[in-house]
């Protein structure tokens, strides 16, 4: 049944009434690293429009990446999903997924450059307008949105959904130019309440215009169907959070791209 439930929603997610959203998986470099983003986008409107950068959870770029981007494509956004982790690292169990995320969260500067280098790439897009630009991140991705925004980088705004909290120095926040929209689990284990305080002061103290949103008994990972649906587990799909919380993200982006 759980797999029923999931290869719907990822159908729902990717079925569109134009029939135009178009996709192409997209090579870039850090440095001399290879990177492997994939881009969506409604090819019926030539008219510019706002890009959002989708940022993965821990298991890299996965089917799930991408049917977040092909559903920003159907709203009229051009989505471009970052590769953090490099071209053909897609962890596929959670012990090289934690070895992953680790090497960019014990290295938050790499992290910021890498995620920078996605938006460097959204950017050259011909159809994204380059003043109403997004970043959306899942777990993993939560975070890394965050660093983004800490780096200073001219964006309108950035969401983290179920995202880690925390950074090493929380200083930094006084770089942040853009809105921040922080969608959260109130019963997520993973990102406990001392880390949600840290984050108040932390972006109370930078003057930062934020939200936060707690959705009641969502646990880590609510957004995604894969996650299973057992909340005493720590992760699990919750599907009032997951919808609520894409709506909290839609009238984010009507206020930051009116």
């Amino acid at each position: 049944m759980k797999a029923i439930i999931c290869t719907a929603i990822l159908l729902f997610l990717t079925v569109t009434a134009s029939g135009e959203v178009m996709t192409e998986t997209i090579p870039y470099m850090h440095g001399d690293v290879e990177l492997e983003g994939y881009v969506a986008w409604d090819n019926s409107d030539s008219n510019s429009r706002p890009g959002v950068l989708v940022v993965h959870e821990w298991t890299g770029i996965n089917d799930y990446t991408k049917a977040r981007c092909r559903q920003l494509a159907e709203q009229g956004y051009i989505a471009f999903a970052a590769d953090i982790y490099g071209k053909g690292i897609r962890p596929d169990n959670a012990s090289e997924a934690s070895k992953q995320a680790g090497i960019y969260r014990s290295d938050r500067q790499l992290m910021r450059d890498r995620v920078n280098t996605g938006l460097d790439r959204l950017r050259k897009f011909k159809l994204c307008d380059n003043n109403r630009i997004a970043a959306i991140g899942y777990c993993f991705g939560g975070g890394t949105v965050l660093e983004l925004a800490r780096s200073g980088s001219d964006i309108s705004g950035v969401v983290s959904f179920h995202g880690n909290l925390d950074t090493p120095d929380p200083s930094v926040a006084e770089n942040i130019k853009c809105e921040v929209l922080v969608c959260h689990g109130a019963a997520d284990p993973y990102v406990p309440m001392d880390q949600v305080s840290a984050f108040f002061d932390e972006m109370n103290g930078a003057g930062v215009d934020f939200q936060f949103i707690a959705y009641g008994s969502a646990v880590h990972s609510f957004t995604n169907p894969n996650s299973g649906s057992d909340p005493s587990s720590g992760v699990a799909y919750n599907p009032d959070a997951d919808r609520r919380s894409w709506k909290h993200m839609q009238m984010f982006f009507d206020e930051l791209f009116e």
